[in-house]
């Protein structure tokens, strides 16, 4: 009996794509196999030339092969060599379980076969800096709690610089394949734990891990213009690889302690300043503290109100990575003055009383407009 056609079979035309193959071989494969159909005795054979055709077609070279020659490739008599070995569904080539393990080979355990595992793990380091830190950058060292490559075996893991050898029970797949029923179950190798190799006579100082605990002690750039919360990642600098594998990363993240004058919003700094009434009534000028250190000079216009702010601009926090600088923003608070000598309180009390002479109209608008308010209430509600 003749094979049929391999586009014929995934259903497919000749310019399908290879995710169109992919998709159909998907489709038919759940239809066909032969656990869903136990009643059908040509399950089988459907499911294996299911799986012949999707072999074939899924690989380039072979798609090209068979679109020149058709069946006579793959027959071994053809001009395109020897056939194919094996179509089963658990079988070293066979299309479902290779699509199986793309699917789902992360889920179950990690990538492709003959990748090494044992890469360091990445580990992570807290750091506090002050706001003013934050602003100009800071070089800074630390001692980080790792593990580092064992000098009594270079990192091998075997005495005596010793190499390791294959894992018996994997064959260095790092991986153990189980099948029950229509699954392959894939689980890391528990002999050697997924390395794909095995030490026969380990290192008497590392046990045979290739890393020993060792503190680190590194040197660190904070760049200017951090922000709460930043994240910087020293590559390599992690913990090390078991028995040479690479190392994982080191992230250290940042924190800005409070500050006891300034707060930050983004670039912007704000800072609460307390005015005396009489600089606040009369105008003048007072000097503040900026985020550098230095003191400036702010021009307060007479009739200065609590709330009323004051924006110096350039003199915020600098933008990482750039030139640029925020603005300062001053909050004003109006002081009322205290432990008033007799002679404050006689000034004073006759500035209230040339005061009261107005109604206070001019000197307090805003409580002479808010008591106009409270007299049309109740007149109001008299009426």
């Amino acid at each position: 009996m003749s094979k049929r056609d391999y586009y014929e079979v995934l259903g497919c035309d000749r310019n399908a794509s290879a995710d169109d193959l992919k998709k159909a071989y998907r489709k038919l494969a759940m239809q066909l196999h032969p656990d869903r159909n136990p009643d059908d005795p040509s399950a089988s054979d459907k499911f294996k030339e299911l799986n012949e055709a999707y072999d074939v077609l899924k690989d380039e070279q072979k798609r090209a092969a068979y679109d020149r020659f058709g069946h006579a490739a793959f027959d071994g008599g053809g001009r395109g060599g020897g056939g194919f070995a094996d179509f089963g569904f658990g079988g070293g080539g066979g299309g479902f379980s290779d699509l199986f393990e793309e699917m789902f080979g992360d889920f179950m355990g990690g990538g492709r076969r003959g990748q090494a595992s044992g890469r360091g793990a990445d580990l992570r380091f807290n750091m506090e800096i002050s706001l003013e830190e934050a602003f100009a950058g800071k070089a800074a060292t630390i001692t980080v709690p790792s593990s580092a490559q064992c000098d009594a075996c270079t990192g091998t893991g075997g005495k005596d610089g010793s190499q390791p050898v294959t894992c018996p029970t994997c064959h260095g797949a790092g991986k153990v394949r189980a099948q029950q029923g229509f699954f392959t179950i894939e689980r890391t190798c528990p002999t050697c734990q997924g390395m794909g190799r095995v030490i026969k006579d380990p290192c008497k100082v590392c046990g045979g891990q290739g890393r020993v605990r060792k503190d680190k002690t590194l040197q660190v750039q904070v760049p200017a213009g951090v922000e709460d919360g930043t994240r910087i990642r020293l590559s390599g600098e992690g913990e090390a690889g078991m028995r040479g594998a690479p190392p994982g990363d080191l992230y250290i993240f940042l924190s800005i302690a409070a500050h006891r004058i300034f707060q930050r919003d983004g670039a912007n700094i704000y800072c609460r300043v307390p005015i005396p009434m009489t600089t606040a009534a009369l105008g003048g000028a007072i000097e503040v503290p900026t985020i550098e250190g230095t003191l400036t000079k702010v021009t307060i216009p007479a009739g200065s109100q609590t709330g009323n702010q004051f924006r110096l601009k350039g003199k915020g926090m600098s933008v990482l990575r750039s030139p640029a600088r925020g603005d300062m923003f001053i909050q004003a608070v109006v002081e009322t003055p205290v432990n008033l000598t007799k002679r404050q309180e006689e000034l004073l009390r006759e500035f209230e009383t040339a005061g009261d002479k107005t109604e206070g109209r001019h000197n307090s608008p805003e409580s002479h407009g808010f008591f106009a308010k409270v007299k049309e209430l109740w007149k109001d509600l008299t009426e």
